[in-house]
């Protein structure tokens, strides 16, 4: 054999020992435990624990609320509830880019404005309650217009009214999407579903104090909630009762039936390596890592509870003074730095609850993705034809309002290293599916068969 033929027998003899090595399961875990190994030294570094749930709350507490979430006595025309914007089987929201409110009828996707003169798109769109009462969530909406705990007293757009005697934000929440005239409170001259006039509607959204009095009485006064009520609050006469107990009863009904702590993600934070698969795990070393899409979902429920301009499309009706524009934060502060700037948005279960951004901008989870990766891009290559047909042509693309949000984008939006490419982003999204819950898949058990006022369920 010649040295040429020996040496050529060698290199083959070692290929193919190299290669049995390497498609070996023995080589397979050294890989796996070295991909783990990184990771878990990313979320070490960024400090990403495991998420503790919150406490249970009173069964009975509970359960009142339960009825409440879905009654539509609460809302001034009989017409709206809690879930028909947070419906549970819609990840918690409604599937729309921004949220029709009173003058419209259906549930979900399908809800339309019927001809009412008075209908109105809601400014933004609806955020999920995934998680919302564990202890660090401390503000709620967009804006953050509401928040608080126990311990430093609690702020909304009531203050000085804003009552104080709540478990958590979470538990406060329900107290301001009742006031608006264009979300539960219903217009003046609008007549109830029944034909009776609304009690309600000839107040301001700024009566507060007056209009959460004829809220409560509505409970008080049905019946059906004599007995849900006694049990929920034992040894208080319904003459003691007022706002801050209808809307505790709604937030620990929303603590209990949307904590969703049981993700793939979750149980590798609890140790299981096996929890997440290969292309998952890539994802999460490009969230953690390169992507640097911890520098704002930061922690176990990947958000930093902060305000960030992340440019996003200014699309849908606006908001306030400002609108067709929506200033986000800004208009709550005050301040120009804060133009633009909207909560971060935690990610758990992020794909069940599309559209995306503050107002529905992107319908697709990947698209949201892309656009932090390149804002300037993203904005110059906008379809506005993703939202609804009727928001489709408020699109504010204009240079000005371009370079606006540009010239204030957040700084945390950049790339470490080279640009992501397409297997990167279907590895993002892979991570992105392994922090759902699979039992927030199918809520159906958490509806009632019917409600104490009798009222229907859907429209």
């Amino acid at each position: 054999m010649s040295l040429r033929n020996v040496k050529r027998l060698r290199k083959t003899t070692v290929y193919i020992a190299l290669s049995a090595i390497i498609s070996s399961p023995a080589f397979a875990t050294v890989k796996s435990d070295f991909s783990d190994k990184k990771l878990r030294h990313l979320l070490k570094y960024h400090q990403v624990k495991p998420v503790d749930a919150p406490a249970p709350r009173d069964p009975a507490l509970v359960e009142l609320g339960r009825n409440l979430f879905f009654e539509k006595e609460v809302a001034g025309r009989r017409n709206i509830s809690c879930a028909t914007c947070h419906n549970p089987l819609l990840g918690s929201a409604d599937s729309q880019s921004q949220s029709r409110g009173q003058g419209a009828i259906g549930l979900g996707p399908h809800r339309r404005g019927d001809g009412d003169e008075f209908f109105q798109f809601l400014p933004r769109n609806t955020l999920s309650l995934w998680n919302r009462g564990v202890e660090e969530w401390d503000t709620m909406f967009w804006d953050g217009r509401l928040g608080g705990t126990t311990e430093t007293g609690f702020f909304s757009p009531a203050d000085p009214f804003t009552p104080q005697n709540f478990s958590n934000a979470l538990s406060a929440f329900s107290i301001i999407p009742l006031t608006p005239d264009e979300e539960m409170r219903g217009f003046p001259g609008q007549l109830d579903v029944f034909g009776q006039p609304n009690e309600m509607s000839e107040l301001t959204n700024a009566d507060f104090p007056l209009i959460w009095p004829l809220v409560t009485a509505r409970v008080t006064n049905e019946e059906g909630y004599d007995e849900l009520l006694a049990d929920a609050f034992p040894g208080l006469e319904e003459s003691e009762l007022d706002i801050s107990h209808i809307s505790e009863a709604i937030g620990a009904f929303m603590e209990e039936a949307f904590t969703a702590l049981n993700s793939p993600f979750d149980r590798y934070l609890a140790g299981d390596n096996s929890a997440l698969s290969k292309s998952q795990k890539r994802g999460a070393l490009l969230f953690y890592g390169r992507a640097n899409c911890a520098s704002c979902h930061a922690g176990g429920l990947q958000t930093d509870l902060d305000f960030h301009n992340i440019a996003a499309p200014q699309v849908g009706t606006g908001r306030g003074d400002a609108a067709p524009l929506d200033l986000g934060r800004g208009a709550i502060t005050g301040n120009k730095e804060d133009d633009f700037k909207f909560r971060t948005p935690s990610l758990r279960n992020i794909e069940l609850e599309s559209p995306y951004f503050h107002n529905g901008a992107y319908a697709k989870l990947e698209d949201a993705i892309r656009h932090h990766l390149n804002p300037k891009d993203a904005l110059d290559n906008y379809d506005a034809n993703q939202i609804e047909p009727e928001l489709a042509g408020l699109f504010q693309n204009d240079k000005v309002t371009i370079n606006r949000l540009l010239s204030t984008v957040d700084p945390a939006l950049y790339i470490r290293g080279k640009p992501l490419n397409d297997s990167d982003v279907q590895d993002l999204m892979d991570f992105m599916h392994a922090l759902t819950d699979p039992a927030s898949l199918n809520m159906l058990d958490i509806v009632p068969d019917k409600l104490p006022s009798g009222l229907p369920l859907a429209d």
